[in-house]
């Protein structure tokens, strides 16, 4: 079967894509806006792009109604900061329920019951319940339509990388101590470490 994307409208692209482009790491991104306001948000179009100087960027659509840019776009770019929170298997509930279209004055960490954890770097909070947190001041954002179904291309250079101590050894993070989540198509999530196993390059 042969499809051209540009045949189908864009709901059904979105699923031809997060049905194929799979695992995706979560980007669980706390930001806050102008005043302050804490906004948490999760989104699984999410990956590393450099390790000098250290870039990671993640893709926010616009909403599916009207195209309108979510919280946490409009958050980083007028105040040019946010964290990436690594999402583990204790807290994927939260991170679950922070998907919810909030109000955008609602502070999804007290809505959901997560914790704030004071950033060294940048201004908006970490999450404390996760284990991993890249603070991260925006580098740049691409935008590629202002209609429903488009994105947008957040590039953030990170500042500093917060680890649990009990995680970090010999420069490496134990995954298995880590307990990443991933995401599937529809409501369906997975533990990477479940079933992995090891493939050694040649050389």
């Amino acid at each position: 079967m042969d499809i051209k994307p540009q045949t189908l409208e864009w709901q059904s692209a979105y699923k031809l894509m997060i049905g194929s482009i799979l695992p995706r790491p979560i980007a669980f991104v706390s930001s806050i806006d102008e005043k302050g306001n804490a906004n948490l948000a999760p989104y699984s179009f999410f990956t590393a792009i450099s390790a000098e100087p250290m870039l990671v960027c993640f893709s926010p659509m616009r909403r599916g109604k009207d195209g309108s840019k979510k919280d946490t776009l409009r958050n980083i770019e007028k105040t040019k900061e946010f964290v990436i929170n690594i999402v583990s298997e204790e807290f994927v509930e939260e991170m679950n329920n922070c998907a919810i279209e909030f109000d955008s004055d609602v502070d999804e960490f007290e809505q959901v019951g997560l914790t704030k954890k004071e950033s060294i770097t940048v201004k908006p909070p970490g999450v404390t319940e996760s284990k991993v947190q890249l603070e991260c001041v925006l580098h740049e954002v691409l935008h590629f339509g202002d209609h429903p179904g488009a994105g947008s291309l957040v590039i953030g250079k990170v500042e500093c990388v917060r680890i649990n101590d009990e995680l970090y050894y010999d420069g490496k993070i134990d995954s298995e101590k880590l307990k990443p989540v991933g995401r599937l198509a529809g409501q369906m999530y997975t533990k990477p470490l479940s079933d992995s196993f090891e493939l050694i390059r040649k050389r």
